[in-house]
């Protein structure tokens, strides 16, 4: 967020704390994109704001609820108060535990995969509407045609991303691998090492589809760990996710940190492995 919209997204945040109960004297910014994310202290509490027309907040609030009655490995909503989503101001806010970070924060392997794998055990047992990850691949592939939103991409890159997106988008959607619901991006930055163990967070990008999707956005270790993953569907994914976050990259109003130098390495890394052995020949 930027300018007069982020200042507003603070002010909302605190004051739909403070309304609560919840003290919040100060915001310390955790995380700054489509979404906000503050540490709100004294109270110490997570909050997250999203303009209201920007936002899953309702489904993510529900999910986390339901995950968590089935023992999933999810963080919780603030148990001060009650856990729904709040508008203010234009602005939808949610209301979180904070978890302090431990040493270290690195998660070994093996037990990355043994929390994705009790995640996926637990979302196996609801029954949640969501789109298929093919569409968001579409949405990915959606946004190469659009050059005003990609300006900078040159058309050899442009060309060779909208390829390996369709190319192997449909490998991975005939691959016959068993589908469920997934966490759509359960990436090291959306998972937490707390004292309570793993914990992931932010199922606004869920989706369904081969769990070897998920896997492709954990390190590459973390799939030989995952009792039953098919390592040629997920060799498939890893390189499909690796372009898409490609793609977003060249968004002009991406923020990522260093995006292009990112983009432009990463597609690199994509043109080595289609020379080698990529979507062509599944043509």
């Amino acid at each position: 967020m930027q300018g007069s919209q982020f200042s507003r997204a603070v002010a909302a945040a605190r004051e739909t704390a403070s309304s609560l109960g919840l003290e919040a004297d100060d915001a310390v910014v955790l995380h700054d994109s489509n979404k906000l994310t503050l540490r709100l202290l004294p109270s110490d509490v997570l909050a997250r704001v999203a303009p209201v027309a920007q936002q899953v907040a309702r489904f993510e609030v529900d999910l986390a609820l339901r995950l968590a009655e089935a023992g999933c490995p999810v963080a919780a909503l603030d148990p001060r108060v009650e856990p729904r989503v709040h508008e203010r101001d234009g602005f939808v806010v949610t209301l979180w535990t904070h978890y302090e970070p431990v040493t270290p924060r690195e998660m070994p392997p093996a037990d990355y995969a043994g929390a994705l794998g009790r995640l996926h055990a637990g979302m196996r047992r609801l029954d949640v509407p969501t789109p298929h990850f093919t569409d968001r691949v579409e949405q990915a592939r959606r946004l190469l045609t659009d050059r005003d939103r990609t300006p900078a991409l040159a058309d050899a890159d442009r060309e060779l991303l909208t390829r390996t997106l369709s190319g192997l988008s449909r490998v991975a959607g005939e691959s016959g691998g068993r589908e469920q619901l997934l966490h759509g991006e359960p990436h090291p930055g959306n998972l937490l090492v707390t004292e309570h163990g793993p914990l992931f967070i932010d199922f606004e990008t869920c989706c369904r589809g081969p769990v070897e999707f998920d896997l492709a956005h954990a390190p590459d270790e973390v799939g030989e760990h995952y009792p039953g993953a098919d390592q040629e569907l997920l060799r498939t994914c890893r390189l499909l996710v690796l372009a898409m976050i490609t793609t977003w990259r060249w968004d002009r109003d991406d923020r990522f940190p260093d995006g292009h130098r990112l983009g432009t390495e990463w597609l690199g890394r994509i043109r080595a492995a289609v020379d080698g052995n990529g979507p062509d020949s599944h043509n």
